[in-house]
């Protein structure tokens, strides 16, 4: 048995309808799940089965229509928006299917963005990012003249540069080529087991399921534990 303190991220009875109006479409269904610390979970399953959902509503992203929400021991459902933004601000560490760099912006100036909008100084800690996920040479280089799978790399290095707890990670190979996702897939891996970096992915591929440390299967709403 987990004690509490093992426990990063819990959710219990997690439950999420969208609507049009009147009419309800219920995505999430009662979900119910645990992830411990320094752990790579991957949540596999069908576009259109609530991952992204699930995703949105365990990085506080989104409220959950009922159910609730804990992260690193702290209960999240009866706080305010602030303090909300607060715990992704301060915990969380995100990486999406798209890239969302600015394309104005060098590499390090996307990483350093990161920090100072947290209010911190980068002072080195973006080229240090970008050195981590073996970018440092290019952190002068503005989007467009980096590989999609150097733009993935660049995001993480942005995700990981206020060193956050929980990494979530939102279909981040699928904009990739097999090539390039083999290598932010060894990226993900190497990050969790050498720094400990606790890492929730969803994704429908297969073919990833190998790298997690557990796989839990999601369809129409509901998870099948792993």
């Amino acid at each position: 048995m987990d004690h509490a303190d093992d426990i990063l991220l819990r959710a219990r009875g997690v439950r999420h309808t969208y609507y049009a109006g009147s009419v309800g479409t219920p995505v999430l269904h009662g979900i119910d799940l645990d992830v411990r610390r320094g752990e790579f979970v991957m949540i596999m399953g069908p576009s259109g089965c609530g991952k992204s959902t699930l995703l949105n509503v365990l990085g506080l992203m989104m409220r959950p229509t009922s159910g609730a929400v804990e992260i690193d021991g702290k209960a999240t459902e009866s706080l305010s928006d602030g303090e909300r933004t607060a715990i992704r601000r301060d915990r969380l560490g995100f990486v999406f299917q798209r890239f969302n760099l600015l394309p104005v912006l060098s590499a390090e100036q996307n990483v350093a963005l990161a920090l100072k909008l947290r209010g911190r100084s980068a002072d080195g800690q973006a080229a240090a990012a970008l050195d981590r996920v073996g970018l440092e040479a290019k952190r002068r280089s503005k989007p467009a003249a980096l590989s999609v799978g150097e733009q993935q790399r660049v995001a993480i290095a942005r995700a990981l540069v206020a060193r956050p707890k929980l990494l979530l990670a939102d279909e981040p190979t699928g904009n990739l080529d097999s090539a390039n996702a083999a290598e932010v897939l060894n990226l993900l891996e190497e990050l969790n087991r050498s720094d400990g970096l606790t890492t929730v992915m969803i994704t429908h591929n297969e073919h990833l399921v190998d790298r997690a440390d557990r796989v839990i299967l999601m369809r129409d709403g509901r998870l099948e534990q792993g």
